[in-house]
C-alpha cells in the first residue's frame, strides 16, 4: 500500500529540545521511494523509517529555504559512504545547481580521498540534477506534476501531484492560500498541506527574538489551517493531513487546536503530522 512517512513535521529551521524536526518526507508508491525535501534530520529519519540508503534514487526539493534543503548534500554523501553506487536523480529549482556545487566544493578533500583510498565511484558522477518547472515530469514509475505556488519572497516553490497504480498524492509545499492548488489536488487520495495556527505566531516570534518582519513573512507566505481545509474541501480529496506545522513544538497548542481550526471547513478524515508517522493512502 502506498504511504508517506513524515520524517520532519515542523515548519521553519529551528530545532528545540523535544520538538519536531524540519520538513522532510518519504513517499513510497508504485514500488519507488521518493524523498521530498531534506530538512535537518532527514538522513536519520530515513534510516529509522527502514530505508536502505544504498537504494536512494529519487529526491525532490520543493524550494531552497534551509528547512527544505539543508541536509540534501549530507544525505547524498552519507548514502554514498554507506555503499551507494547507483545514480540519484534530484529535482529542484534552478538554484539547486549552485547548492550542489557548493557542497561538493566544501567536501572536496574528503570525497576525493575516499575515491582514491577506498575505491568509491566519484560522488558527483552519481548525481543527476533536473530543474523543476510547472508541468508534468516522471519520477521512475510515478507520474508527477509540479505547480508553482506563492511563497514570497521565494519565486520558485512547487507543489506536487504524484500518481502511480491508481493512487494519487498531493503535497502543497510552502504556500500562501492558492486556489489553483485545488485543481492540482482534485480527487487525490491524500492531500498533505502546510498549515499554521495564527494564535501560535506570537509565541514563535517571542522564541526567535524576531519582530514585525518575521510576523509579516509568516502571515503573507503560509496558509492558516482553515484556509488549507477549504482547499481540501474544494478539491474533494479523500483525506487531509497537515504538515510543515507552524507551530510544531509548542506544548500550549495541541491537536485539539488544529481540529477546532478546521471545523466547518473540512469534515473528512484528518491527520496531524508528527515525526515518524506513516500515513497509508
Amino acid at each position: 500500500m502506498p504511504r508517506v512517512v513524515i520524517l520532519g513535521a515542523k515548519g521553519g529551521p529551528a530545532v528545540r529540545q523535544g520538538g519536531a524536526m524540519p520538513t522532510s518526507l518519504l513517499v513510497e508508491m508504485g514500488g519507488a521511494q521518493v524523498v521530498v525535501d531534506c530538512g535537518l534530520g532527514v538522513t536519520r529519519g530515513l534510516v529509522q523509517a527502514g530505508m536502505d540508503l544504498r537504494r536512494l534514487s529519487h529526491v525532490v526539493i520543493t524550494h531552497l529555504h534551509s528547512d527544505h534543503v539543508l541536509e540534501l548534500g549530507p544525505l547524498i554523501h552519507t548514502a554514498w559512504t554507506t555503499g551507494l553506487k547507483t545514480p540519484v536523480d534530484i529535482w529542484g529549482p534552478e538554484g539547486l545547481r549552485a547548492y550542489w556545487a557548493g557542497f561538493m566544493a566544501s567536501m572536496a578533500y574528503d570525497s576525493g580521498l575516499r575515491v582514491e583510498d577506498e575505491g568509491r565511484p566519484p560522488l558527483d558522477s552519481l548525481v543527476r540534477l533536473h530543474v523543476l518547472d510547472d508541468g508534468p515530469f516522471t519520477i521512475g514509475p510515478i507520474a508527477a506534476r509540479a505547480l508553482r505556488v506563492p511563497h514570497p519572497p521565494v519565486t520558485d516553490c512547487f507543489a506536487l501531484r504524484l500518481e502511480a497504480e491508481g493512487k494519487a498524492l498531493c503535497l502543497s509545499a510552502d504556500t500562501a492560500p492558492f486556489s489553483p492548488l485545488a485543481d492540482l489536488a482534485h480527487d487525490v487520495d491524500l492531500l498533505l498541506h502546510e498549515a499554521m495556527l495564527p494564535e501560535g505566531l506570537e509565541a514563535i516570534i517571542a522564541k526567535t527574538g524576531m519582530g514585525d518582519r518575521l510576523r509579516a513573512h509568516l502571515t503573507n507566505s503560509h496558509s492558516t489551517a482553515d484556509a488549507a481545509a477549504r482547499i481540501a474541501t474544494e478539491a474533494s480529496v479523500k483525506r487531509l493531513a497537515f504538515y510543515h506545522l507552524i507551530p510544531a513544538d509548542d506544548p500550549a497548542f495541541t491537536e485539539d487546536h488544529w481540529r477546532d481550526a478546521i471545523k466547518g471547513h473540512w469534515d473528512g478524515p484528518f491527520t496531524l503530522a508528527r515525526d515518524g508517522l506513516a500515513i497509508d493512502f
